[in-house]
């Protein structure tokens, strides 16, 4: 499995990438691998607001559906609308195509997620 650095990880394996106050949030290789072919992608509409650990979108894949959480507070600024036409390039390339961009709300949440040494630890564990 594929873990980058400079990425924050959740346990419920989203990724985060933080420019500024604007961060983009995506599904992990790990959870594209664990889901197999994904076939439908549900996203929010623009300026919804989340909690940290909300349900923001749904992933449907041959297998089966799976919620997607926010690892942060943050308001939808933008969604990838490649991935409603096109929702295998999740499978394709995870960390390229993101689901969601968000406003922070509170950066200092981002001390609860884990950077990719943390991550890679905690899929060895959890595998």
């Amino acid at each position: 499995m594929r873990v980058l650095e400079g990425l924050l990880y959740t346990k419920d394996h989203e990724w985060i990438k933080v420019e500024g106050d604007k961060a983009y949030i995506g599904v992990t290789d790990y959870a594209q691998d664990s889901l197999g072919d994904i076939v439908y992608v549900e996203l929010p509409d623009i300026d919804d607001e989340f909690e940290m650990e909300d349900s923001f979108a749904v992933v449907e894949s041959v297998k089966a559906a799976a919620d997607i959480y926010m690892p942060v507070d943050g308001k939808v600024l933008e969604i990838n609308e490649e991935l409603e036409d096109d929702p295998g390039l999740i499978n394709e390339d995870p960390y390229e195509n993101w689901m969601i961009l968000v406003e922070l709300e509170d950066k200092s949440q981002l001390d609860e997620l884990m950077d990719h040494e943390e991550y890679e630890k905690f899929l060895e564990e959890e595998v």
